[in-house]
């Protein structure tokens, strides 16, 4: 007669082994120091593709209870993210007239080009920009910033791609952010180029 019960409990016993078995075998790789954690040598696309998905997961579950300020469109809550985005962000992820650094060449990942990749959620860069990414050289400038000064810079970003890099550093030198005392309330000449999309009315597309 076929034991059912007994077929079972060895199934499991080498089902367990098994697991122990692989568990064992991560654990001496890990400790062996084969894995290569070089930035300049690129993970497996398997790997990629998981760092990435937990991350924008994350981020995603994150930022459901984040309210965007309903003034995040406003030329003069734009132009005051200039100074803190030339000090903070311009070196990873560029600035007008820049298309490459130093920094920006020896991370991994490589940080995006924010001046030719518009973004589209303001909800995703303030959390970001606040509490950083681990292990891929984003920073939490939340330990260091208000909230206040983190949505100048998140509406500034979000409107760069505007801005000609003349126009750019007229606005960096006008409005120096926490870095510097800024020079003035006025928009100047320099926030033009942002200026005209505004025109008619504060409907910007994210």
């Amino acid at each position: 007669m076929y034991n059912l019960k007994g077929s079972l409990m060895k199934k499991s016993k080498i089902f367990y082994i098994a697991i122990g078995v692989g568990l064992l075998g991560i654990a001496f790789y890990t400790w062996s120091g084969n894995i290569d954690i070089a930035a300049d040598k690129k993970h497996w696309k398997v790997t990629e593709w998981f760092l990435g998905a937990v991350r924008d997961r994350s981020i995603q579950n994150e930022t459901k209870k984040i309210v965007i300020p309903p003034n995040i469109n406003d030329l003069a809550v734009i132009v005051k993210g200039a100074g803190n985005y030339d000090s903070m962000c311009s070196s990873c992820h560029f600035s007008p007239g820049t298309t490459s650094s130093e920094i920006n060449a020896g991370l991994y990942p490589q940080p995006p080009d924010f001046t030719q990749s518009p973004l589209e959620d303001p909800a995703r860069s303030f959390w970001v920009i606040k509490h950083g990414i681990k292990m891929t050289g984003m920073p939490a400038w939340g330990s260091s910033h208000s909230d206040e000064e983190i949505w100048e810079l998140v509406a500034f970003i979000h409107q760069i791609q505007k801005l000609d890099q003349r126009s750019y550093e007229e606005l960096v030198s006008k409005y120096g952010g926490s870095h510097q005392h800024e020079n003035g309330q006025g928009h100047g000449k320099s926030s033009t180029n942002i200026q005209k999309s505004h025109s008619d009315g504060h409907s910007h597309e994210h």
